[in-house]
C-alpha cells in the first residue's frame, strides 16, 4: 500500500458529524491479491514477505493457499450458485510469482480458478523476474489468462544492478520485454533510483533505455533503507551510503520530465502509463475499494478494516493447514480515520481529490477532515485548491511523505 493507516482504539476519535456512507463495506470485493513468497535470491534492500532457497515449501504453500481460498469463497455470491468470487482485477505479487516456473504457474492458477473468477475483461497481473521469462513461461502465462506482467527490471545499467544486489543483467531485461511484447502481453517495467553510487546521469540513461523498450507502464521507485535489511545493516557499518536528498529530488524530477515528454501520463507519485494503461488493480487500492488477499503477509480490506496475514511463510502454512486463524495485524478504523486514509491515498494521484466524490465515498466533508492542512499546503505552494479539486503540485509530490502527518 502507498500509505499505512494509523491504528486507533476507537475511543478518542468521534464519528464525523455527517453520517458515514458505508457503501464500500456493503460491496463484495471485485479485486484480489495473491502473495507468492518464493524467490531465488533476496536482494539486499528487500524487506518483503518472502523465502529464498525454500522451494521445498512450494507443495505445502499450494495446499495452504487452497485452504485459505475456502474462506474467500464462503463469503462469495454468484448468480449461478458457484462458490467463486467474481473479479475485475487479480494481482499476483511476491516474492516472485514467476519463480514457480511454467508448470508451477499452471498449478497455481488451477487452484485459484476453484475460488476466483476474473471477468472476461479483467486485468490479471503477474510480477516476474527477467531471468524467469522464457518462451515456455510466457506461453504458460497466456494459457492462465495473464494480461499484464510487472517486470522487476530495476535498471538497465550493469553497475546499478550490481549495486542493487540483483541477479540479472541489462540484456535479460531487454530479452524479457521482447518476449512479453511478442506475446501481446502488457508490460509494466519497474525502475529504481538512488541506488548506492548511482548518479543522475545513470538514472537518465536508465529512463532513456526504458522508453526505448516501449513498455505500456513504468514505475519509478526511490530506494528506501528498510530496517532489518542487509542494506540497512551495511549502511550502519558505513559500507553503504544513501544518496543526498537533493540528488534524490533531481532524479525524481528527471523521471517526471523525461517520461512525460515520451508520452507517459504521470498518474500517481511513482507510476507512469501510456494512455489507457493505468494499473487498474492499484487504482482499486487508491480508491479504497474492498479487496481480498490470500497468502503470507497479504492484507485484505473491507472499506474500514485491514487484516494482514502472518508474515512468516512457514507460520502461515502451519496455521492454515491446522485450521487456525492465519491473520496477524488487524487495523480497524473509525469512519473518520477511514476518510483520512482515503484522502492521503487519493492525493498521491495527480488527479487529486474531488470534494463531492470524497463526501459521497466517505460521508465526510474534506474540509472538516483536513481543511487547515490544505490551506497550509496551498500557501506553501505544495497544493492547489480550486474549490472543487485538491491536488498536490510537483513540489508537494516531492515531499508528499512528510505531509501525511498533517492528516493521519
Amino acid at each position: 500500500m502507498p500509505a499505512a493507516s494509523v491504528r486507533r482504539d476507537g475511543t478518542g476519535h468521534p464519528e464525523p458529524a455527517l453520517p458515514c456512507i458505508r457503501y464500500a463495506e456493503a460491496m463484495r470485493p471485485r479485486h484480489a491479491y495473491v502473495h507468492v513468497p518464493f524467490c531465488r535470491h533476496r536482494c539486499g534492500y528487500c524487506d518483503f514477505t518472502l523465502v529464498a532457497g525454500r522451494d521445498d515449501l512450494v507443495e505445502r504453500y499450494f495446499a495452504a493457499l487452497g485452504r485459505e481460498l475456502e474462506r474467500v469463497s464462503s463469503a462469495a455470491e454468484s448468480g449461478d450458485g458457484s462458490a467463486c468470487l467474481a473479479l475485475d482485477t487479480l494481482y499476483l505479487g511476491g516474492g516472485t510469482p514467476s519463480h514457480l516456473g511454467p508448470d508451477g504457474l499452471r498449478r497455481l492458477f488451477a487452484i485459484l480458478r476453484e475460488r476466483l473468477r476474473p471477468a472476461s475483461d479483467a486485468e490479471v497481473s503477474l510480477e516476474a523476474n527477467p531471468l524467469d521469462v522464457t518462451p515456455d513461461f510466457v506461453a504458460a502465462a497466456q494459457d492462465c489468462g495473464v494480461t499484464r506482467v510487472s517486470l522487476g527490471g530495476q535498471s538497465l545499467d550493469a553497475a546499478t544492478l550490481r549495486a542493487l544486489d540483483r541477479d540479472h543483467g541489462p540484456d535479460d531485461v531487454r530479452r524479457a520485454v521482447g518476449l512479453l511484447h511478442d506475446a501481446g502481453l502488457v508490460v509494466s517495467l519497474d525502475l529504481m533510483t538512488a541506488a548506492p553510487g548511482q548518479s543522475l546521469t545513470a538514472v537518465e540513461r536508465d529512463l532513456a533505455a526504458a522508453v526505448a523498450l516501449a513498455p505500456a507502464h513504468i514505475s519509478v521507485y526511490c530506494l528506501t533503507w528498510e530496517q532489518g535489511t542487509a542494506f540497512a545493516a551495511a549502511r550502519r557499518r558505513g559500507e553503504l551510503a544513501a544518496a543526498p536528498e537533493d540528488l534524490e529530488r533531481a532524479m525524481f524530477e528527471s523521471a517526471i520530465d523525461r517520461l512525460e515528454a515520451a508520452g507517459y501520463e504521470h498518474y500517481e507519485v511513482s507510476n507512469f502509463a501510456r494512455p489507457g494503461h493505468r494499473c487498474r488493480h492499484n487504482e482499486a487500492y487508491w480508491d479504497c475499494r474492498p479487496w481480498e488477499a490470500v497468502g503470507p503477509g497479504a492484507a485484505r480490506f473491507d472499506g474500514r478494516t485491514r487484516i494482514t496475514n502472518h508474515r512468516s511463510t512457514t507460520t502461515w502454512i502451519k496455521r492454515v493447514l491446522a485450521g487456525e486463524d492465519c491473520s496477524g495485524a488487524v487495523d480497524a478504523m473509525s469512519a473518520e480515520d477511514a476518510a483520512r486514509e482515503r484522502l492521503v491515498v487519493g492525493l498521491r494521484r495527480r488527479d487529486g481529490v474531488e470534494r463531492g466524490e470524497f463526501l459521497a465515498a466517505s460521508g465526510c466533508n474534506l474540509d472538516s477532515v483536513a481543511g487547515p492542512a490544505v490551506t497550509r499546503w496551498v500557501a506553501a505552494g505544495l497544493a492547489t485548491d480550486d474549490g472543487r479539486n485538491v491536488r498536490l503540485t510537483r513540489a508537494g509530490l516531492l515531499v508528499s511523505d512528510t505531509l501525511w502527518a498533517d492528516v493521519l
